[in-house]
């Protein structure tokens, strides 16, 4: 059994209450497939990324434990997404759901020194190069508060596998202003929990 890590995100809605109701459908779809198996984090109101490239996101996380390889893991979030609308554009563009895998266990794919790279990359080539196949863990897992504050909350002692932090430590290594922009939305956490039984 193989624990995968999933980041959810949604800006396209009417709403920051449109957008969080897709997410929480989203985690309800996940939970529902993998009765028992999944936990859940709070849905958390996040600044858009890159910064000023649209409406404000809401984020949440989860882990899954299942018997699938992570290409088999990616197809099934791809096709959780098309069913709830997702429409595939512009990249970094408003999204009304985006489903990351972000880790199957320690898996490294496709192998060490290509993650290394695609992790490593700068700043201002990662606007412009896009991998063509499934990097894990995810290239960006380590910078990006809005994946790993929802995260720590379901999966703090998971291990990067090449760089041996873990996620609590690598929460800890964030700037202090990245973590003020990461705003829980409690409502919706309990919302969540009453219908889908996501923990």
């Amino acid at each position: 059994m193989t624990l995968h890590l999933v980041a959810l995100g949604a800006n396209a809605g009417v709403s920051r209450a449109a957008n969080a109701r897709r997410v929480s459908r989203a985690m309800g779809v996940l939970a529902a497939l993998f009765p028992g198996r999944v936990a859940g984090s709070a849905l958390y109101a996040t600044p858009a990324w890159p910064p000023a490239s649209g409406p404000e996101f809401v984020n949440a996380a989860m882990s899954i434990r299942a018997p699938l390889p992570p290409a088999r893991m990616l197809a099934l979030l791809h096709r959780v997404e098309a069913r709830l609308g997702r429409v595939r554009g512009r990249r970094w563009g408003e999204r009304k759901l985006d489903l990351d895998l972000l880790a199957s266990g320690a898996a490294v794919r496709p192998d060490e020194v290509t993650q290394s790279r695609w992790r490593r990359l700068a700043p201002d080539r990662q606007r412009v190069e896009t991998p063509q196949q499934l990097i894990l863990p995810h290239p960006r897992l380590q910078d990006r508060a809005f994946v790993l504050i929802p995260l720590a909350e379901i999966a703090p002692g998971w291990r990067h596998p090449l760089t041996g932090r873990s996620v609590a430590e690598m929460v800890a290594a964030l700037p202090a202003a990245a973590r003020r922009d990461i705003r829980p939305l409690p409502a919706a956490k309990k919302a969540l929990v009453k219908r889908s039984g996501v923990a």
